[in-house]
């Protein structure tokens, strides 16, 4: 009964280096209690559907680890259920690592990052690919719409255990769409200023 995060995430040898730096004692709470992190709340939920973009780590089958941005329309992870989370996988360099990687070791882990507020979401999870011909209905679920990609099959992720990061060292960024709304009260304001001395220079 635990913290599921951390049950996976804190082996034996990271509770080694939490004891020689002190923050052994405040995370071993963790570990005690009712299961949690596990299961999505709405602030994950909602959090999640505000994504454009998200990195994924996978293992190969020699032990390296691999690291790939994952990006597209705001809201194209889609949360399947309290603990199932899916996208479409668009065609892109037809490296195929992450796929082949999967296809050996099923578990990768995902990182969500909002610059703007500061905040990000780990989350571990366990894959299955979904081929086209396999489940067209679900394929479909997970094809965003009106945006312009192939889509080669689809990733779903059983979750096994999340955490939120605390917002140390995020430098706050903004999309050029998130930069055009906040700008856009300004623009409006210096048009109608505009509008204004052009008509007293005609009076």
């Amino acid at each position: 009964m635990a913290n599921q995060f951390s049950k996976i995430a804190f082996t034996d040898s990271v509770k080694e280096v939490q004891a020689l730096m002190g923050s052994r004692r405040n995370y071993a709470r963790f570990e005690s209690g009712p299961d949690s992190n596990h299961e999505l709340t709405e602030s994950e939920i909602g959090f999640i559907g505000e994504r454009d973009s998200f990195y994924m780590a996978s293992i190969s089958e020699t032990g390296w680890p691999y690291l790939q941005h994952r990006g597209g329309p705001a809201g194209f992870v889609r949360v399947l259920s309290s603990n199932e989370i899916g996208f479409a996988d668009f065609s892109g360099n037809r490296q195929y690592v992450s796929v082949g990687n999967i296809i050996k070791n099923n578990r990768v882990a995902l990182i969500m990052v909002d610059y703007p507020n500061q905040a990000r979401l780990k989350i571990l999870g366990e894959v299955k690919i979904v081929e086209l011909n396999s489940n067209l209905e679900l394929i479909s679920k997970m094809t965003p719409e009106n945006y312009k990609a192939k889509v080669e099959r689809a990733f779903v992720i059983k979750i096994q255990g999340f955490d939120w990061n605390c917002p140390q060292h995020i430098t706050p960024r903004w999309t050029a769409a998130e930069v055009q709304k906040a700008v856009a009260p300004l623009k409006n304001k210096i048009q109608d200023l505009e509008a204004q001395i052009a008509q007293l220079k005609n009076t």
